[in-house]
Order: C-alpha cells, then structure tokens, then sequence
C-alpha cells in the first residue's frame, strides 16, 4: 500500500491485516520507535476533533514528528493553490499527508500529483470516503462479533451525505456481511445503491432494527444539505432516533455504534449513548490503534 484513499478495492487480507496489526497496538501499547525520523502532517480543510486528533496520537505514538497545518494562517488564505501547498510541503521531506477536504476525490487527486513517495491517508472527503473510519467500526463489532458473515447490521440516519457509510458499507461486505440495511427519510436515502453492495433500504426504522446485531447511527449532516431537507429535531428523534424502547427490538446484546458527533436527543437517546451496549467510546479508542496500523502500513520500515 502507498496510499489509504478508500476501502472499495480493498480485498479482505489486506483488511483482516490492518484490523490484527490494529488489536497488536492496543494489547502490547505503542511501539515509539517504529515510524522514528518520519514526519506526519495533517491538512484538514474541515473541522475535525477525533479524526485529527487521533492521527497525531497515532504518529506521537509510533514515534513520529508531527505537524498540523494551520490553514488560517497558510499561504492558502492568499490564493496559493492546492497543489502548490503540496508541491511546497513535499520539498519538506513529509513522509505522510492526512488529508480531509469538503470535495469528493481530493485526498486520490493529490495523490495522483504528488512528486515524491508521500504517502497520502483520506481523513474523509466530501460525501465520498472515510477509510479509517470503515476499519475502526469494523474492528469495534469483531472485537464481540468476529462473524461477519451471520450479521445483521442497520445503519440509520443521513445515509445519503454519509462519506462514513460508504466505507463502513464496503469493509462490511468485503468482510462478508449480507444483510445490510440502510434506514433513513427518503431524502436522506441514497439515490441508488450503486456503491452499496448488499444493502436494503428502508424508512421504517422499527422494521429495520428487527433483529440488528450492530446499529450504527448517524448524525444529520446539515452542513451538506439544503435548508428545505432539515428535518425538526423532536419529529426526526420520533421516527428515526434510537430509544431504549427501539433498542429492545434488535437482537440482544445489540452493539450500538455513532462515529461522532452526536446530537443527544436527535439521532440518539442518552441512555442508550451512555447504555451497556453503547460502543462509541470503544471506537474512539480503536481509532487511535488503526490509525497507528494504516501509519505503521505506509510508512513503516515493512512498508
């Protein structure tokens, strides 16, 4: 692997080696001295807390210098262009760029441009992917449910703004998942389901979390929707938020999942985020051991 820009090519060993590499990290803690005299810079064109904040772990972790770039106070403020930045970057012997922009396919076009070895990790762009974020879900449901292949998992919110689904949807099926099903108001459905091998939909979530083994909420992405799309919170939480009563209709032992940030009360009732079969501070955790593995990956002396 050079570069880590989405999961959809991704065969299943180089998954299930990044996943066990992951678990390696969190049971034996952090191997300082592997990524020493490598240099990470995050470039984040969107605001970010768990993402950005991970990753710097993940390389102090291994040993790496890090630098975050400030935008604000960037040549980019004075119309420097986006390659220029990168061009400008790379003479400084970078050997990782995390990359998180609003538009679709940046992280794979800097890629394409890029003049040295640098490898380049999507933080998640626009609507299209979230790499990191697919493989930290997935590791958090094998870490109780390593049988992909006997799940059912219900994904419920804005589907159709949702860069993570996208990736949680394409690590899952490479993982062998069949019954996928994706709940949300029509017009937070995607159009097609082109992209989303193994999937249903539905706008019934009682229906769609019948029986669920994992359920995996989302918030409502009104930074990439139309005014006329926002829903009214208390009617939205009515019919799609997931409450102690719905969680009783998924089967037991139920893992519940929210990449963040969650909205209390809209997409998610409290005692359900805060329950027993809450994962969300599980993932936050496991966030920080993959990053360090897709680091270790591309830039580690193995690589």
């Amino acid at each position: 692997m050079q570069h880590l820009l989405t999961l959809e090519n991704l065969d299943r060993p180089s998954i299930m080696r990044l996943l066990d590499r992951a678990e390696q990290f969190r049971a034996r803690g952090a191997a300082r001295s592997l990524l020493a005299g490598r240099t990470v810079l995050t470039l984040f064109f969107e605001p970010s807390t768990r993402t950005r904040t991970s990753f710097v772990l993940a390389a102090k972790r291994l040993g790496a210098d890090t630098l975050n770039f400030d935008l604000s106070h960037s040549s980019t403020v004075k119309g420097e262009s986006l390659l220029d930045t990168l061009h400008t970057l790379e003479a400084m012997h970078l050997d990782a760029l995390v990359v998180r922009h609003n538009e679709n396919g940046m992280p794979a076009y800097l890629a394409a441009h890029a003049h040295t070895k640098v490898a380049i990790v999507n933080a998640g762009d626009g609507t299209h992917a979230h790499p990191t974020q697919g493989l930290l879900d997935v590791l958090t449901i094998r870490q109780r449910r390593p049988d992909f292949e006997h799940l059912k998992v219900t994904i419920c919110g804005d589907i159709r703004h949702s860069r993570v689904t996208r990736s949680d949807v394409q690590a899952l099926h490479t993982l062998g998942v069949r019954d996928i099903r994706l709940c949300a108001p029509a017009a937070m459905l995607p159009e097609t389901l082109d992209g989303f091998p193994g999937c249903s939909t539905s706008e019934d979530f009682d229906r769609a979390i019948a029986g669920a083994d994992v359920a995996m909420m989302l918030r409502i992405q009104k930074e990439r929707m139309a005014a006329a799309q926002f829903p009214a919170a208390a009617d939205y939480h009515a019919h799609y938020g997931l409450t102690a009563r719905r969680l009783t209709l998924a089967a037991p032992g139920c893992q519940v999942l929210h990449p963040g940030p969650i909205n209390r009360g809209i997409e998610i009732a409290p005692d359900v985020a805060d329950g027993p079969q809450s994962r969300i501070l599980d993932q936050v955790a496991n966030g920080v051991a993959v990053r360090m593995a897709v680091l270790a990956e591309l830039v580690g002396p193995a690589a």
